[in-house]
């Protein structure tokens, strides 16, 4: 119809022509009519509107695709880049299984020395060797065994840590400690009282059993930079015998931190979610811990009972002792606990719930110090 010869025919027809090529094409006249006036050729008028919605039509479509093509390029360097990550968390029914075993009248309240801690101690081998640690410096077994007079009797005693080791990886000559003391007080007749073992639920399974548990998890996250050294400490009750001879057989400027376990069984003073720190302000362990906790609902606080100096009644002592920002995590209201160093110290006592939460919330609080990101400041040591 453009190339008819009608068109060069009288204005009307051109109109009348117009108007149907436009109608056919979806064209406007008047966008003809504004490009060209009056005088214009309606072929060319025609076929220059047409060529320029091609061209527009062609563009859109081109850079649509670019579109397309930028998108499913960008997601599939979004899958690429963006790695699975899997949050471990404490399993509530391993922490049981280790609570009822460490306390169970079977051990027979653990006193350092007997045949009751015996079991505890190959119990707590055994987790290791299941978990994966490897073994302490040249030690062939997990055991640091070694001798001491007993102060009460004058006996020797024949001992032993329990040691277990997660190599790190960029930092692995430098050392972080996870530690809770094993022993308790044994068995103890006194006349009208019907039960003689000291099981020590809460002082200490609860901490070991911690340990384990913490032992277990960064072995299956698998990202620690700093090699932790997990220590099931002997003779706390006695004087802490065992870590007293751990700290006289390492490069203490080596040890970054020491994380110790001491009765986490029961519900702070301070409320549910809760846990205090001995010697808070020695050093600034305690707000790096804060600060990892912020947002998950679990508070940290300094030690509230200043009067019973409990910095240097647990097993960290002896690493503060070397300068090593040691300290030691507790749940316990120990003004008002009546099970303290009682044989009704059993599990029945405990808040598993406590000391799951309180497990997750030291492995959380601790993770940028383990992760070599965090480094205490050397603990400020004078003694009271």
């Amino acid at each position: 119809a453009i190339s008819s010869p009608s068109i060069a025919h009288g204005p009307a027809s051109k109109k009348k022509l117009l108007a149907f090529v436009c109608f056919i094409f979806g064209i406007s006249d008047k966008v003809i009519r504004l490009n060209f006036g009056q005088k214009y050729e309606i072929k060319l008028a025609i076929f220059s509107v047409l060529k320029n919605q091609i061209r527009m039509k062609k563009a859109g479509i081109v850079v649509l695709l670019l579109m397309t093509l930028v998108s499913c390029h960008n997601k599939k360097n979004t899958t690429k880049r963006t790695p699975t990550i899997i949050e471990y968390e404490i399993d509530s029914n391993r922490v049981k299984k280790h609570l009822y075993t460490l306390a169970s009248d079977k051990m027979e309240g653990r006193a350092t020395g007997t045949v009751g801690i015996e079991k505890a101690a190959v119990y707590i081998e055994n987790e290791f060797k299941r978990i994966g640690l490897t073994t302490f410096k040249d030690l062939e077994t997990y055991r640091q065994t070694f001798t001491f007079k007993n102060r009460s009797t004058e006996k020797e005693i024949t001992a032993s840590n329990i040691i277990g080791v997660l190599e790190g990886r960029s930092k692995k000559n430098e050392f972080v400690i996870i530690s809770a003391h094993y022993d308790h007080l044994g068995i103890i007749k006194k006349e009208g009282q019907l039960d003689s073992i000291y099981n020590g639920a809460n002082d200490d399974a609860s901490g070991v059993t911690g340990v384990l548990a913490l032992a277990e998890y960064f072995k299956n996250k698998d990202s620690n930079e700093r090699t932790i050294v997990f220590i099931a400490f002997t003779g706390e009750e006695m004087g802490l015998i065992g870590s007293t001879h751990f700290g006289n057989g390492i490069d203490a400027k080596k040890y970054t931190a020491g994380i110790n376990l001491e009765m986490i069984g029961k519900t702070p003073s301070f409320g549910p979610n809760t846990a205090w720190l001995t010697g808070f302000e020695r050093s600034d362990f305690g707000k790096i811990i804060q600060q990892n906790l912020e947002g998950s609902h679990y508070q940290l606080f300094p030690d509230p009972y200043s009067k019973y100096n409990l910095f240097f009644r647990s097993d960290n002592a002896s690493l503060a002792r070397l300068g090593v920002p040691s300290h030691t995590f507790s749940t316990t209201p120990i003004d008002v606990d009546k099970e303290y160093h009682q044989a009704s110290d059993e599990v029945e006592t405990l808040n598993m719930t406590v000391i799951t939460q309180t497990i997750q919330a030291v492995a959380r609080g601790t993770e940028s110090i383990i992760n070599g990101k965090d480094t205490p400041t050397r603990v400020v040591l004078d003694e009271k």
